[in-house]
């Protein structure tokens, strides 16, 4: 095989690991973890099973390439952050239900024991009210208006983010996902 062949052959290969990794996004998302099986990824991009598992030998190195996927689409707030890009961040959400839908439904059940994607949740938790505090005490200082720390605050954040995501899943006509949060972040620099 000449290098260009192999070149090629490395590009295809990478094409397709990115088709099953979206494959496996929506039928995360409309299945949740559990009820997804690889059958049903296969299927979706005209692979058997067998041929999927070239490409992920198990179920639970489909879900790293998934969080993975989701995590180089979602910016995590660091220090550098101003508070109102999360507004921004929270617009940007709102424009992508599917990768919500999935996120929502793997945090979900990664609550329960011995679930694959406990522990990515339990330290990607961590590190975004980490995130959050930095951006809060960047804006704020140590103290906001309301008298909280930033530590305190981050993870009330954190919360709203994630349940209005979840609101917003269940009833987009209903729930302003993007105006519910600048509301949120009006109340965090009102006076105490």
């Amino acid at each position: 095989m000449s290098y260009g062949d192999a070149m090629n052959a490395r590009v295809r290969s990478a094409e397709r690991r990115s088709e099953i990794v979206r494959a496996a996004l929506e039928v995360i998302a409309e299945r949740g973890y559990r009820g997804a099986s690889l059958g049903a990824v296969a299927e979706r991009v005209g692979l058997t099973q067998q041929g999927l598992l070239h490409y992920f030998p198990t179920k639970d190195a489909l879900l790293v390439a998934v969080l993975e996927e989701r995590d180089q689409w979602d910016a995590v707030p660091n220090p550098q952050w101003r508070v109102d890009l999360l507004a921004s961040l929270v617009e940007y959400n709102a424009m992508r239900p599917a990768i919500i839908q999935t996120f929502s439904a793997l945090l979900g059940e990664s609550v329960t024991e011995g679930h694959p994607a406990r522990d990515y949740f339990a330290e990607r938790y961590t590190r975004v009210r980490s995130g959050m505090a930095a951006v809060l005490r960047a804006e704020y200082g140590d103290r906001l208006p309301n008298g909280l720390t930033p530590e305190r605050t981050a993870p009330l954040l954190v919360a709203v983010m994630d349940g209005l995501q979840y609101q917003w899943l269940l009833d987009p006509e209903s729930v302003d996902m993007p105006g519910a949060f600048r509301d949120f972040l009006t109340l965090l620099g009102e006076e105490g």
